[in-house]
């Protein structure tokens, strides 16, 4: 694309050059022959040369108006697309709480235009009310796909998820997400202030200051933020003028606080403590288990230290489950998971 452009242009440029050297040679011909005055000879020269520079800033105008239109063309097909996850006609009413859990059947998952190959295959599973569970495996089992399944971000592919017995394609979107607090692995960092970033998790409670500060204890990172210039006020990041940068730790700790805001009937955290030392990681994890008591959790995470308060562990590999118990049934299995735990645990030893 680069030669062709470069190209067209080389022509042009010389088209444009014989043009000027053409014109100007008959004009001054035409001078010598005493057929135009030496006026007319300036009168014409300067004509010609406002004459190019108008062509020149049309031609340049519709070639940048062509090139936007391209952009635009294709903003407007994203305005255009429809939406594969839709609302029902009629839903129905998300029972609250949850009484028979969540249940996982024969489900199988491709990401649209992405290849055939499945990327969750015959998952069967059945999550009970309050109860906390684990899901391991390596990069790319399916980990993260499961749970985009469960907020709705796509739908099964074959099978189906109910809720209490209700497939969640018969929920209200907006009223499902409303039950489930997450946070995902590639997280946002919102450059507002400390006391927005939290807000966001209930936008409700964002003028709430005693829930946003609980919310900040609770996942242990009210201790950095009263060291910042203006606390809560705080603007995060670099993008505005007196935005003040976080760790990653810190930034992980906010996305924390953002999910423990909300008071959903579940909570899910992806990779929650990946950039936490191991004392933030044990603050974290206690705090955890007090939120979670009375509600169903949903912990992935590449540390097995982390998933041991689990109550069920699943062990994810190529989009299937393989393995399923507590920390303790998963070990005198000597699986994946025995082979997982033991390889992470000789660099403690």
């Amino acid at each position: 694309m680069a030669n062709q452009r470069s190209l067209a242009e080389v022509i042009t440029q010389w088209s444009g050059t014989l043009a000027v050297f053409g014109s100007t040679g008959f004009i001054a011909y035409q001078t010598l022959q005493g057929k135009i005055s030496l006026g007319s000879l300036v009168m014409y020269y300067q004509a010609f040369q406002r004459g190019q520079s108008l062509l020149r800033e049309s031609l340049s105008s519709l070639a940048i108006l062509y090139e936007n239109s391209l952009f635009l063309s294709n903003f407007y097909q994203f305005l255009n697309l429809e939406p594969k996850v839709i609302d029902p006609p009629f839903p129905r009413p998300i029972p609250q709480p949850l009484k028979f859990g969540i249940e996982f059947n024969r489900v199988k998952f491709h990401y649209p235009h992405h290849s055939i190959r499945p990327v969750l295959e015959d998952i069967t599973l059945t999550i009970e009310p309050g109860e906390t569970i684990a899901i391991v495996g390596e990069n790319g089992a399916g980990k993260t796909s499961l749970i985009k399944l469960i907020c709705r971000l796509y739908d099964p592919t074959e099978g189906q998820i109910t809720w209490d017995g209700i497939d969640l394609r018969e929920f209200n979107i907006s009223e499902l997400r409303q039950q489930i607090t997450v946070v995902f692995q590639d997280y946002v960092h919102y450059n507002v202030t400390v006391r927005e970033n939290i807000g966001f998790g209930e936008l409700k409670l964002l003028q709430q200051e005693e829930m946003i500060y609980q919310a900040a204890r609770q996942a242990g990172v009210e201790n950095a933020v009263v060291k910042l210039p203006y606390g809560y006020d705080t603007i995060l990041g670099h993008e505005f003028e007196e935005g003040e940068e976080l760790s990653i730790g810190e930034w992980q700790k906010i996305a924390i606080a953002r999910a423990f805001l909300r008071q959903a009937s579940i909570i899910i955290l992806d990779e929650p403590t990946s950039a936490l030392d191991a004392e933030a990681e044990a603050e974290v994890l206690s705090k955890f288990r007090q939120l979670a008591h009375n509600r169903t959790a949903i912990l992935i995470s590449h540390r097995l230290s982390t998933v041991r308060l689990a109550d069920r562990i699943f062990v994810l590999e190529g989009g299937k489950i393989t393995e399923t118990g507590t920390h303790e049934e998963l070990l005198k299995l000597e699986g994946t998971y025995a082979h997982l735990f033991a390889t992470q645990a000789q660099h403690y030893r």
